[in-house]
């Protein structure tokens, strides 16, 4: 381990899932027996697989940890499938493939893009994405990695390169599933990341097999308004000082300042245009649009999915893994639930993050609309635990309560999943839009 810390993140439960995978979907071993369980007292947080209660990890309840997953006394799917298999159906036969972002994908999951952190920028970058290629999941490469770290075609930026990440996540990756979608920001799109990615012999094979895409970042869940943050030294502020804002914010005698970058300008007609312009500029790429939890959330979608976007992804106020602003972590963008809310039934291809570690928040993201969810902070935890298959083994437990929860709501895929699967206090009611998508 690296030392990393999430303190409003429960970090301790996502660990215990990193090193013993499935069996943490379920309460300590030693308690069969000994012990009786049931519903956590209302106020006291649920308890997860290591038994520890969510509330005690510090992090702040939200309406979708409120609301439940209601299952039908009538279960029509459930005899279709018992028809077709000449049995009675299992949690086993619940099929977790489906497509996110135009990828095929093994689970309803995607590694959410880690940037030019200086987490991510270290092993942990690359290790996770090696362990979601094996995985069979899309992974998102995050914005500002060229400019900070090189793209690493030579020897600029090593191991932390956008290079490096992309080959890790090649080489493990099955024949058929998965895929690399790098997120470009304005500072990536002067140094020409796209078409440097686009035209590299190394991404090649994921081009022809129709795993390459393209995101374009209009904002993140973490600092929305805000562009990319992160902390350097006085030997990158002088390697920087052409690309980024840098600030003095911190005591001089540390050494370091705040590298800021833009955080790009956006009308309805520039994001149309921007859509339309990478299809026509990168027509054999996936393209993905990254929404931040802004008020017009809805409208946004709608324009990106009606120029021809394959994905939008949501971070909610609660995601985001980088650097940012007190103020901004404290109270500032749409959490994740009302996000959802808003945009309602999606005309397109929805992917979602914001504090999704398990499976139960996962599948309430799914039965409000969500086509998958996206993993951060928890990946990078379970890699800093293992480095070889901390996330391997948090998926596989995220797999297994996918399963069991998506066969008690008797469906058994996950395009089956709908909003009457979810109940919440209050009210899942989608409110009234206008011809943008405008919430009124």
């Amino acid at each position: 381990m690296s030392g990393l810390r999430a303190e409003t993140f429960p970090e301790a439960a996502v660990r215990d899932r990193a090193r013993t995978g499935t069996a943490a979907a379920f309460p300590p071993l030693e308690d069969y027996g000994h012990a009786l369980f049931g519903a956590a007292v209302s106020g006291t947080g649920s308890v997860s697989g290591s038994g520890s209660a969510v509330s005690a990890s510090g992090v702040v309840s939200d309406e979708l940890d409120a609301a439940r997953l209601v299952p039908p006394v009538f279960v029509p799917e459930r005899l279709e499938k018992l028809i077709d298999l000449a049995r009675e159906p299992l949690h086993g036969d619940v099929d977790l493939t489906t497509s996110v972002g135009g990828f095929a994908s093994a689970l309803p999951v995607y590694l959410s893009a880690f940037g030019s952190t200086q987490v991510a920028s270290a092993d942990l970058g690359v290790a996770a994405s090696a362990q979601a290629g094996a995985l069979g999941v899309p992974v998102v490469v995050g914005e500002n990695v060229v400019p900070v770290n090189g793209y690493g075609r030579l020897a600029d930026g090593g191991g932390r390169s956008l290079l490096a990440r992309i080959r890790a996540y090649a080489d493990a990756v099955p024949d058929g599933l998965g895929g690399v979608v790098v997120q470009q920001s304005t500072e990536d799109a002067d140094a020409e990341v796209w078409n440097l990615v686009y035209s590299d012999p190394s991404a090649r094979p994921l081009l022809e097999s129709g795993r390459l895409g393209f995101e374009l970042k209009v904002g993140q869940g973490a600092k929305p308004g805000l562009g990319g943050m992160t902390v350097v030294d006085a030997a990158d502020t002088r390697r920087l000082s052409e690309q980024f804002a840098l600030e003095p914010v911190f005591d001089p005698a540390t050494g370091r300042v705040l590298r800021c970058a833009s955080p790009g300008t956006f009308t309805e007609e520039i994001l149309r245009q921007q859509v339309r312009l990478m299809r026509n500029n990168f027509p054999r790429a996936r393209v993905w649009v990254k929404l931040p939890p802004g008020r017009d959330v809805a409208a946004a979608a709608a324009i990106a999915w009606a120029a021809g976007a394959d994905a939008v992804t949501v971070d909610g106020a609660e995601g985001g893994s980088g650097w940012a602003p007190a103020a901004f972590l404290a109270g500032v963008g749409l959490p994740l639930a009302e996000c959802l809310r808003r945009i309602g039934p999606p005309d397109g291809c929805l992917l979602v993050s914001g504090r999704v570690w398990e499976g139960l928040r996962a599948v309430k993201c799914l039965a409000a609309g969500a086509g998958a969810v996206g993993l951060g902070r928890a990946a990078l935890i379970a890699v800093d635990e293992d480095p070889r298959a901390g996330l391997v083994r948090l998926v596989e437990c995220l797999a297994l309560e996918l399963r069991m929860l998506i066969s008690a709501l008797g469906k058994y895929r996950v395009s089956a999943l709908s909003p009457e699967d979810l109940w919440s206090p209050t009210g899942w009611a989608v409110p009234a839009r206008d011809r943008l998508g405008a919430v009124r």
